[in-house]
């Protein structure tokens, strides 16, 4: 391994051994005001984040704003002929706190299209990564490159009133929404479909465009993705792509180089990259059992089988949810609509039925239903968008709505440098054995 690396493995295994014992026996005491398995283990349960956009209970779900996602599918405005809120719609409800207008969310769809003129060095720098670089990094290096025009980084070199500070942060904020379904789907051109890259339309709504850039001109695609945006926009603060929005936009890093930050975070295999992981999951199944049509129980000896092997079965589990995902049971109401015999989303329904029962069984799991991640995939390849690696960067276009509404609310409200206190394990450790009376 060489030598650093060898000293190093070393030493961090008996330290990451004592740490589990330490855990073990005092993870529930209280240091400062959390506790030890708090500090460790993720900041769980920590209240530490004011998120006015949206709250997730435990029980009910997410609501935005005070409504749940059966209520916006309701409430919310939606286009001719169809039955799928507007993404628009719903940014308007998290930015503002109220039920929009039809008349609100042709407005704010006007604003988008008049906003989403993307320069062409943004593409220029896209078209320097090679062409197997992962979706997620290229939407990444496009934020970034787009930061150029950022207005707040302008205004504020120039000398700005903190109290102007939010004004920017709402330019740039619609700039950028408006502008990322333009991204994204050059970078799905350009990949998957030999860049022959399709030009936006204006007399589209936001979701709609976007299925058109893409290349998609079915109805029910549209509708998909007007549901998709809508109920993949925002999730509290505490997740990783909000918060790291949040604490990169604390330090007034100007909304491009925030939501870039989010996005970086939203690419991990536990966050965003887990729809992608699902749909693998089911085909390999598949493969296996040499069928497309698999029975219950087969796919419960699959379950048992993975579980055995010590992995876990993706899109089963949250860390705050403890019933089915609202966000699950929408998709599933969708599919019934539109595709309910598809053979994949079959599986899917299938595989809802299996799980839960058989992780309860366990003992070990305290949510073993499914999250949003476990349907969304059949969805996305019952329209045949078949590109797995793409699916969080259309994670990543929704989510835009919910953390860039919620870095406007930031600077309204004056929020300061996020600043966490940390400790070392040494600390820890004396401070168990009484050697020191606090950890100040």
């Amino acid at each position: 391994m060489g030598q650093i690396k060898e000293q190093f493995y070393e030493i961090a295994s008996k330290a990451s051994e004592e740490i589990k014992g330490i855990l073990k026996e005092h993870g529930e005491t209280v240091i400062d005001t959390v506790t030890l398995a708090q500090a460790y283990q993720g900041m769980r349960g920590i209240l530490g984040l004011v998120t006015e956009t949206s709250l997730l209970d435990s029980n009910e779900g997410i609501r935005f704003r005070g409504y749940s996602i059966p209520e916006l599918i309701e409430k919310l405005p939606k286009a001719d002929g169809g039955t799928q809120p507007l993404p628009e719609g719903l940014f308007h409800l998290m930015l503002l706190g109220t039920i929009p207008t039809e008349s609100d969310v042709e407005h704010v769809s006007a604003v988008l299209a008049r906003r989403s003129h993307v320069p062409n060095y943004v593409f220029d720098a896209v078209e320097a990564l090679p062409l197997h670089t992962h979706p997620m990094t290229q939407f990444s290096i496009a934020i970034l490159a787009l930061q150029t025009e950022s207005l707040f980084a302008k205004a504020y070199k120039e000398g700005i009133s903190k109290k102007e500070y939010w004004s920017y942060v709402y330019e740039d904020t619609m700039n950028l929404i408006a502008r990322l379904p333009r991204i994204a789907a050059y970078i799905f051109r350009r990949k998957y479909r030999n860049g022959e890259h399709i030009q936006p339309n204006g007399m589209l709504d936001w979701a709609a465009n976007f299925a058109h850039m893409l290349g998609f001109e079915d109805e029910g695609f549209r509708e998909l993705m007007r549901l998709y945006m809508t109920i993949h926009a925002d999730h509290e603060g505490g997740n990783v792509s909000a918060h790291a929005t949040h604490l990169v936009g604390s330090a007034l890093s100007d909304p491009y180089l925030s939501f870039a930050a989010g996005m970086n975070g939203l690419a991990g295999p536990l966050h965003g990259l887990a729809n992608q992981e699902v749909i693998r999951w089911i085909e390999e199944m598949n493969e296996q059992l040499n069928t497309t049509t698999p029975s219950k129980e087969q796919i419960a000896e699959y379950v048992l089988k993975t579980l055995k092997e010590g992995k876990v079965v993706p899109g089963y589990g949250h860390a705050v949810l403890r019933k089915t995902d609202p966000r699950f049971i929408a998709q599933m109401e969708f599919a019934k609509k539109y595709c309910a015999e598809d053979d994949l989303v079959q599986t899917v329904w299938k595989i809802y039925e299996v799980v839960p029962p058989i992780l309860e069984g366990t003992g070990k799991i305290k949510n073993p239903w499914p999250n949003v991640d476990a349907h969304s995939g059949a969805l996305l390849k019952h329209y045949g968008l078949v590109e797995e690696d793409f699916y969080t960067v259309m994670f990543g276009v929704s989510r835009a709505l919910g953390v860039l509404a919620s870095l406007c609310w930031d600077r309204v409200y004056g929020f300061p440098l996020e600043r966490p206190k940390s400790v070392t394990t040494n600390q820890v450790k004396k401070w168990l054995n009484k050697e020191i009376p606090n950890l100040e």
